[in-house]
């Protein structure tokens, strides 16, 4: 039987629902359904569909008390919106139902696990938020709170662990069929986040295994959000570190998103890294989440902001705020994590347009490359090997005032994203650079446009770039720039998901 806060949530958002039509919604990247939508959580196969759970306030488009928003596809990109799974209603997640996981239980059930958030005076008359971790259980549109919630709390972690910064877990079954999740933990003294590993048999009874892997002050702070899985005989760990130190151009400061690559020492059951990279170099990528699809891909989706953004940025007329970048297929190859995204995609390109051997030595437009819902292949080239370019930019979504450009500068091997005229009036983040493989001013890209965003992929997925923007809708034109002599190739599809 659901509570009456959840009643009460969903009742809100179907009737308001009704007031944004579907041009207002970015045609591909799920939204939220109304009001406001942060960390993807529960990312997971059930019953024939992908389930993706958000961090969700229903009631205005602005973080608030957390709920779970729930939505559904076949196909990772057409998604059907659930009425909210999770609010907070119970003693141990008054405050807020925090990120977590799922998967299908033994009993066939679906089994969700978060972290449940309560709001308690300490003995110095601080008022601080408690963390535990909490079980649901349904049948994918209904969810029941186990009656036993929190099962895991202060007690069960290390003597020095944080009660108030302990959350995020991210949930799977492993190949001896015990229940295995990660979570994020800080310090009692909060001097930098780890991530504590925790094992069950039913799902129910939770024991500590390790402290998997810790930050020793190189990343950040406090880490959220991790996700550990095995990808092509190497193990991968994702967090997304708050307050980060800008590293050369791998890096920026503020909360970023990092991917470690290892082995798993199964004895101790800690986690030995041997490289680390972004996850994406762009402006709008955190909290990401995988699932391993009934075929066997990797599947990596994240929330498209920041939050040293998103605060700064509201206006009051957006009648929904937040959304998730593009699924993406996840791979190791030469020692990095490389990203694409879902082969479905391809599904759903219509009117190919395609250019060979185009010389771009100053600015061109080309016949029926425009467009808001796009998917561009580009290969570079300089037209002298011997004299290489020194620029070449596209604008996207372009129009006499407003475009977001793409520029690549070859002798520093420089590619940068800037948002700057897309229609921002505040002072907020809007570009981002990343450091590419140097390959004598050669260059791949993918671009993804949507309504409200832009996503490059980088020499078949080494690297990736996202970007929201809220560029006026009749901005649909295309064009390209060289400082010097470039030789291009282009293919450009619409997006329609008819």
């Amino acid at each position: 039987m659901s509570s009456q806060v959840l009643r009460e949530a969903r009742k809100y958002e179907e009737l308001k629902e009704q007031t944004i039509a579907q041009k207002e919604r970015p045609l591909f990247h799920l939204s939220s359904r109304v009001g406001w939508m942060n960390d993807p959580n529960g990312f997971s196969y059930y019953a024939g569909k992908y389930h993706l759970f958000y961090q969700y306030h229903p009631y205005d488009t602005c973080w608030g008390p957390m709920h779970w928003g729930h939505a559904v596809s076949s196909d990772l990109l057409r998604w059907e919106y659930l009425p909210a799974a999770l609010a907070p209603d119970t003693a141990c997640d008054s405050d807020g139902c925090f990120s977590g996981g799922a998967l299908e239980a033994e009993n066939g059930q679906h089994m969700l696990i978060y972290t449940g958030v309560s709001r308690q005076a300490q003995e110095n008359g601080e008022v601080r938020d408690i963390q535990t971790q909490c079980v649901a259980f349904g049948d994918g549109i209904d969810y029941r709170k186990y009656h036993k919630n929190p099962v895991v709390d202060i007690k069960d972690l290390p003597a020095d662990s944080s009660r108030f910064d302990f959350r995020d877990p991210k949930l799977w079954k492993g190949c001896d069929g015990q229940y295995y999740f990660v979570a994020a933990n800080n310090r009692a003294d909060e001097s930098g986040g780890r991530i504590l590993l925790f094992s069950s048999l039913d799902g129910l009874d939770w024991h500590f295994e390790s402290i998997l892997f810790e930050n020793d002050g190189s990343f950040g702070k406090m880490w959220e959000c991790p996700d550990f899985f095995e990808l092509d005989g190497r193990w991968i760990l994702l967090v997304s570190p708050q307050d980060m130190l800008p590293k050369d151009f791998e890096y920026h400061n503020g909360d970023g998103n990092l991917c470690f690559i290892g082995d798993l020492d199964r004895k101790t059951k800690t986690f030995l890294p041997t490289a680390d990279q972004a996850v994406d170099y762009g402006i709008d990528f955190y909290a990401a989440q995988t699932l391993l699809t009934a075929d066997g891909r990797r599947v990596m989706i994240a929330w498209m902001q920041n939050w040293d953004t998103c605060n700064n940025n509201h206006q009051s007329k957006r009648k929904w705020f937040g959304q998730m970048c593009t699924p993406r297929e996840l791979r190791v190859q030469n020692g990095r994590l490389f990203q694409r995204p879902v082969r479905e995609l391809e599904a759903f390109r219509r009117n190919p347009v395609t250019y060979t051997n185009v010389l771009v030595q100053d600015i061109v437009t080309l016949e029926g490359i425009k467009g808001r819902t796009a998917d561009l292949e580009l290969e570079l080239s300089p037209e002298n090997s011997e004299e290489i370019y020194r620029k070449f930019e596209i604008h996207l979504a372009k129009n006499d005032q407003y475009h977001t450009s793409v520029s690549f500068r070859p002798y520093e091997s420089i590619l940068k994203l800037d948002r700057k005229f897309s229609g921002s009036r505040r002072a907020i983040i809007h570009q981002r650079r990343c450091r590419v493989a140097r390959n004598g001013g050669k260059l791949k890209l993918r671009i993804l446009i949507d309504r409200f965003s832009v996503e490059l992929f980088v020499n078949d997925g080494e690297q990736a770039m996202s970007a929201t923007i809220y560029t006026d809708m009749a901005a649909d034109g295309i064009s390209f720039y060289a400082d010097g002599n470039v030789r291009m190739n282009l293919s450009k599809y619409d997006i329609c998901m008819g």
